[in-house]
């Protein structure tokens, strides 16, 4: 099973399953099509956007512990 950690780069984890990606618009994210995408961490991201990465990341992997 894949996890999500906070130091991941958001393109990484898109390409390890694209069904993160309506979890991370929902929580106001558009990071597919968004060029930080390829380079920004979730942590950075997550800050940029005053989110709680935590809360994120437990959602990316609460998604992809059944995958």
């Amino acid at each position: 099973m894949a996890q999500v950690s906070k130091d991941m780069v958001i393109a990484d984890i898109l390409a390890i399953d694209a069904g993160t990606i309506p979890i991370l618009m929902e929580a106001g994210m558009h990071c597919p099509g968004c060029p930080s995408a390829q380079g920004e961490t979730l942590e950075e991201a997550a800050m940029v956007h005053g989110m709680d990465c935590d809360a994120l990341v437990a959602a990316l992997n609460e998604y992809l512990k059944d995958k």
